[in-house]
């Protein structure tokens, strides 16, 4: 009998893709939910990789069938990085019964991961198409810089495509324990360190497939690995903590949505944040800031509401940033979600933050009455009568102890909204969000990673006052100094520092991410020029002979 020949690398990856593609998505997005094992993310990808790299080069594979394998990836992975929703249920909140809150969550997990995944799915044949051209198929060493590449591209494209694109699964939340690895953020923003993951995932893996290149790629994996983590040490031994010294106060009530928005249940709610505020105020507190729509009313249309945050801000003799409603216009029954500054004279400031970025479904429904149509009930998750519009303008509040730039929930994802506030004069940074529909899944503390990317990238403090958690007061590099777990209630309390520093990031903003859809556009459509060109000389030469 002849011995059977052992699989190589290639037909294993070939044969087991089907396996290896789904488990490597939800392998790979449990680093970023789970960062205190975010050392694992520089290796995760590797499996998934290993099938990437070799199909996309692989002219025989069509396109679309990579589209299909792409979808195999990133729908698993998305559906982790969304599995919080399922925390939602029961949506007592919106007055729903169990079956159909059991639809809702249900479809609006899987159904926003395969809403994103049809998107990133693309990088699958697009990358074929690049690396079968000509040149990038010569050297195949640089597949992984391009995958890196295009992966960061679509992490750009979900922070500025409306609503359709949520950065909420940006690998660098992955490291959030590890701020060391983050620090880079500051340079190029956090569209870098995913780069860098993205790279040093794919040299480990091509140092598989291509054994005669082990030394070149793990040189090349270490050099981008340790390169960073040296940067990281180097600034974070550097930063020292400048500016003016204030208190920050950051209020968590522990009240959710079903609390916080029952009938009857308000002068709790208020003797809650009142009494943590006095508290606060008692241990030598400059500035108090309240958790997003912390009063779920208008105090434009009632009056008791700036009545009882101004009262308290005179009693306290402190400044409070304060969650609520205010009017869009005169006779229009819609509402902003806003900031409104109390003041200790007793008056409130005349600058009004309104929420830049109103959360899909949450705070309004996009394509309503289709939505209506097709899943009523998902519809019905926004219990307001009318949609929140969304804030046009970046707010900074010039107030005593210096100026606050302001951030609701959500803004806080999106890089550009706090670079906003830094070029506006922002000395310290507050976000206010209401977390308490993540409860105490991992949703509540990837929410929190934002923050701390958003305080490397702009050089700023942050204050971030939650209602139900996670609270916290984060440093310019990024650390955590003071926080209040999930469910809990009471407040943080932490000298932060007001400052001007100015990081390499908020000046150049985005270019690195630029040059990454650059690069991967050249890679992209240099093959389809140089095959519409041959089409074009065989078309020629067809008519001469």
């Amino acid at each position: 009998m002849t011995a059977r020949r052992p699989m190589t690398l290639w037909e294993l990856v070939n044969k087991w893709k089907w396996l290896i593609l789904p488990l490597g998505g939800l392998l790979f997005a449990l680093t970023i939910i789970f960062p205190q094992i975010g050392a694992f993310e520089w290796i995760a990808l590797i499996p998934a990789l290993l099938v990437i790299l070799t199909l996309t080069a692989d002219p025989t594979v069509k396109h679309r069938r990579l589209y299909g394998l792409g979808l195999l990836f990133f729908w698993p992975f998305y559906a982790v990085n969304f599995h919080w929703f399922f925390y939602m249920y029961p949506l007592d909140f919106a007055g729903m019964t169990r079956a159909a809150s059991a639809v809702v969550v249900t479809v609006a997990c899987l159904g926003l991961s395969l809403f994103q995944a049809l998107g990133a799915a693309l990088l699958f044949p697009l990358m074929g198409v690049a690396t079968r051209g000509r040149w990038l198929s010569k050297h195949t060493v640089l597949h992984p810089l391009l995958f890196a590449c295009l992966w960061t591209a679509l992490e750009w494209w979900q922070a500025h495509s409306g609503w359709s694109g949520v950065p909420w699964a940006r690998l660098s939340i992955g490291q959030a324990e590890t701020v060391l690895n983050l620090q880079s953020a500051a340079i190029f923003g956090s569209y870098f360190v995913s780069f860098l993951i993205v790279a040093v995932n794919g040299f480990l893996a091509y140092l598989f497939l291509h054994p005669s290149k082990r030394v070149l790629c793990a040189a090349l994996a270490a050099g981008l690995y340790f390169g960073n983590m040296g940067f990281g040490a180097v600034r974070m031994a550097s930063v020292k903590d400048t500016g003016t010294p204030i208190k920050a106060a950051a209020i968590q009530g522990n009240k959710g949505s079903l609390e916080n928005w029952s009938v009857g249940t308000m002068d709790k709610v208020l003797k809650v944040y009142g009494d943590l505020s006095r508290e606060a105020a008692v241990q030598g507190a400059d500035i108090i800031v309240w958790p997003e729509t912390s009063i779920p009313a208008n105090i434009d249309r009632q009056a008791w509401v700036g009545e009882y945050v101004t009262n308290l801000s005179r009693e306290c003799g402190v400044p409070i940033l304060c969650g609520l409603f205010t009017r869009v216009e005169e006779g229009s029954e819609a509402d902003y979600n806003s900031i409104v500054v109390a003041l200790p004279d007793g008056t409130v400031h005349d600058t009004v933050y309104n929420k830049r970025n109103p959360v899909p479904f949450g705070e309004f429904v996009p394509f309503r009455k289709l939505v209506m149509t097709l899943v009523p009930p998902l519809a019905e998750i926004n219990t307001l009568a009318e949609d929140i519009p969304a804030g046009e303008d970046s707010v900074v509040f010039d107030l005593e102890p210096g100026n606050v730039g302001s951030l609701i929930c959500f803004d806080s994802i999106y890089e550009c909204n706090a670079l906003d506030s830094i070029g506006n004069g922002a000395q310290i940074l507050a976000v206010s969000t209401n977390d308490s529909w993540f409860t105490d899944s991992r949703g509540v503390w990837m929410h929190h990673a934002q923050s701390q990317l958003r305080a490397i990238e702009t050089g700023r403090w942050v204050v971030r006052s939650a209602n139900t958690g996670v609270s916290s007061v984060i440093n310019d590099r990024g650390e955590v100094l003071e926080k209040l777990d999930p469910l809990k209630t009471g407040f943080v309390l932490e000298q932060a520092y007001l400052s001007d520093r100015v990081t390499v990031y908020s000046v150049i903003g985005n270019i690195f991410a630029y040059v990454c859809v650059a690069l991967s556009a050249a890679a992209i459509l240099c093959p389809v020029g140089e095959r519409i060109v041959s089409q074009i000389i065989a078309k020629c030469k067809a008519k001469q002979s």
